[in-house]
């Protein structure tokens, strides 16, 4: 029996090896890092080395690092309040916070007529699109971007930005807000005066230390062109979907993607019942579509970008990842098309 294939990167990463092991070592770190004894400064020196670290593996050199739970509070931090605009394709995280009612057109692409009080992500989650981020953005999701494709934050000319460590080989519960220099942001979480008193609590030291040297890892990824390998077989597997059904529509394929995410609608096919007969078969996909409260729902992002209800229902994203080689994606594609060819059948 073959063993199981992860294609679900977007959703989570595996725990890289050296994330790992920094964060054993980190566990024999007693001090808090909040104390001024010896074994308090040692915490907070390492708190430092790792917050250092991200600062610049993100090129965010000389902006504040304030680390937070993961991405979704980070994003609670930067946008409550507000009243900031964006599109309905944002992670629900920032459209929580938002009025969404920036256009997108059929590509993905977001019209950010006012930068200063708009939020847009750099990359989706769900189709992969990337955005060009106009000069003065209020804040930008860099959560799934981060680790991906190259860019430095204090180069994208944004006040802020999201992060979370498991999205680049981190562990999961632990993420930052990136602050432009001199800007400040009210906290939510209030008691000590821990971040910069932005963000109070005990500092997570071991996520801490397995977020700074995923991320040293992921910057040695990109340059050593590992993304670029990962594109190229993403496009095999594009190329072999499509000129295996050819009524599929791969989203955004016009447009800059992810070097690493496919989105394809397959139509007759519900995504929920895809995924779970990919699962069935040894293969880890998601839905185009969520569930909630047991309601099937149609993705908002492909609705947002112009596609009906039920086309948006017929959609799942493989997010692949360094380590999935062609014959891995060869494999999937081979059942995925077999299943679809079965699927059509009964339905005719």
């Amino acid at each position: 029996m073959k063993p199981r294939l992860y294609l679900d990167w977007n959703a989570t990463t595996p725990l890289r090896p050296e994330a790992k092991a920094a964060m054993i070592e980190a566990m024999d770190v007693v001090g808090n890092p909040s104390s001024v004894h010896a074994e308090g400064r040692a915490a907070k020196a390492l708190m430092e080395r790792s917050r250092a670290k991200i600062a610049s593996a993100l090129g965010a050199d000389g902006a504040d690092i304030v680390f937070t739970s993961g991405a979704t509070e980070a994003a609670a931090l930067a946008l409550k309040d507000r009243g900031l605009h964006a599109a309905a394709v944002e992670h629900e995280a920032v459209a929580a916070w938002c009025t969404t009612d920036l256009a997108v057109s059929k590509e993905g692409s977001v019209a950010c007529p006012d930068p200063k009080t708009s939020v847009l992500q750099l990359a989706n989650s769900e189709t992969g699109v990337l955005q060009n981020l106009p000069e003065g953005l209020a804040v930008s999701d860099l959560t799934q971007a981060f680790g991906k494709i190259p860019f430095a934050f204090n180069w994208l000319g944004c006040d802020m930005g999201l992060v979370s460590a498991h999205k680049l080989g981190g562990p999961k519960g632990v993420g930052a807000l990136i602050l432009r220099r001199g800007l400040d942001v009210p906290p939510q979480l209030r008691g000590g005066g821990q971040e910069m008193g932005r963000r109070a609590g005990t500092e997570n030291l071991i996520g801490m230390a397995g977020f700074a040297v995923a991320a040293e890892a992921a910057a040695r990824d990109l340059a050593n062109g590992v993304w670029e390998e990962v594109a190229e077989i993403r496009n095999i597997l594009d190329s072999a979907l499509s000129s295996g059904a050819n009524n599929t529509i791969s989203v955004g394929k016009g447009a800059k993607r992810l070097p690493n995410t496919l989105c394809v609608i397959a139509p007759g096919w519900k995504g929920e019942t895809q995924v779970m007969a990919m699962d069935l078969a040894g293969f880890a996909v998601s839905a185009g579509s969520a569930c909630s409260s047991g309601k099937v729902r149609a993705s908002k992002v492909l609705t947002a970008m112009g596609y009906d209800e039920d086309l948006a229902a017929q959609a799942i994203r493989i997010s692949i990842g360094p380590g999935v080689s062609r014959d891995d994606v060869g494999r999937f594609a081979d059942l995925w098309l077999a299943s679809y060819s079965k699927a059509r059948a009964r339905a005719a």
